[in-house]
């Protein structure tokens, strides 16, 4: 049997590129997602039975272990991708405490139960596994009003050189990716639910964000997410890669 993953959040953009992109590998990919009708892809996938989806939130330990189980059941569990999360404004002068607490652990709690679960299986069968979670420009670069995801994608990052100091003399890595900007389903949805004048700025102010003069596309970032999951990337762990065309290092504020 080859090698299998899982990947959370698969139902849609970053998530399901980076399935679809190790299925076109001849990889094994466990898809999930808390929205069982977004993984209706998998279903119709010409993988040969290599695609595999569940649907769950993957804060849930439950689920977790059944991602585990079904992708030792197809292959030898190698890489498992941390992409759930929860995005929503929320600010703490308006917000009650208990919310925003809440929000931090929509994005944060996937992550941390994620990593249990795939380190508990590589060091229980001697696998030089390889983990990556996938943060945020945010998680350096705060945007006004979305303290909760900046304060969760921040905490993941620490969480990324924490486990890759522990578990890397089992021959664990652990990285991160750092998207900027991507034209997710959520961002074209987004633009779609705006008036055109508004839409024509918000594309202006991207374009004026990103050093590429453009946002990402999925795909990118699963490029980059599946570079890091592969032997090629061998040496490299604790390491938070950007792939956010220059986002980050352009340092420029978004206009409120």
């Amino acid at each position: 049997m080859g090698d299998a993953y899982v990947v959370t959040g698969a139902g849609r953009g970053i998530g399901r590129a980076l399935a679809e992109r190790l299925l076109a590998g001849s990889h094994s990919v466990v898809a999930v997602d808390v929205d069982a009708a977004a993984l209706e892809w998998v279903e119709s996938h010409s993988s040969d039975g290599r695609a595999l989806a569940l649907a769950g939130s993957a804060d849930d330990e439950t689920v977790t272990e059944r991602a585990a189980d079904l992708a030792q059941s197809v292959g030898t569990l190698t890489g498992w991708v941390n992409n759930a999360a929860v995005f929503r404004d929320a600010s703490l002068h308006t917000a009650p405490v208990p919310t925003v607490l809440g929000l931090i652990a929509g994005s944060l709690d996937p992550a941390v139960v994620g990593c249990a679960t795939a380190l508990r299986r590589f060091l229980a069968d001697g696998t030089a596994g390889s983990i990556v979670n996938v943060t945020s420009h945010q998680a350096t670069r705060a945007v006004p009003g979305c303290t909760p995801y900046v304060t969760a994608k921040a905490a993941v990052e620490g969480l990324t050189r924490a486990l890759a100091v522990e578990y890397g003399p089992y021959g664990i890595r652990v990285n991160a990716v750092a998207p900027g900007s991507v034209a997710t389903e959520r961002y074209t949805g987004l633009l779609a639910a705006c008036e055109p004048e508004v839409a024509a700025r918000i594309e202006e102010e991207m374009r004026a964000l990103h050093p590429l003069g453009r946002v990402g596309r999925p795909e990118e970032t699963a490029a980059a997410i599946a570079h890091l999951l592969s032997p090629d990337a061998g040496f490299i762990t604790g390491a938070t890669v950007p792939v956010d065309g220059g986002r980050t290092v352009l340092g420029r504020d978004p206009d409120w």
